[in-house]
């Protein structure tokens, strides 16, 4: 079992940025892609950005050339630079963690979440 603790949220103007972080500890049996994903009131939880295990990485359109995903697997974490910030991003945002758990079942791994508020 592994737990993941979202940090870095909170209220930024339009235009403006903000970097989350997500730490993981505890243990898994393998790790197939880090991701972020979001849910704004009212709408599904969506793909912000992936990572995979090789490195490569997935953007959703509405935040491609804004958003960089990365990875630090000496700290066991996980970032989100958000650059370029707009009223539209406003969501609760949740870390993700896909792999195989150590009963080799292939599972879906979620934070708490962090909310980041952006104001016009």
């Amino acid at each position: 079992q592994i737990q993941l603790v979202e940090s870095g949220g909170g209220l930024v103007q339009a235009g403006g940025s903000l970097r989350l972080a997500c730490t993981i500890s505890g243990s898994i049996f393998s790790i197939n892609s880090l991701g972020w994903y979001r849910q704004a009131p009212g709408k599904q939880r969506e793909l912000v950005a992936s990572i995979t295990s090789g490195g490569s990485t997935n953007y959703a359109d509405s935040v491609q050339g804004r958003f960089t995903i990365s990875r630090n697997d000496a700290r066991n974490a996980v970032y989100l630079q958000m650059n370029s910030l707009k009223p539209e991003d406003t969501a609760v945002y949740y870390c993700n963690v896909r792999g195989y758990g150590l009963d080799r079942m292939a599972r879906d791994y979620w934070g708490q979440g962090t909310q980041v508020t952006v104001s016009s």
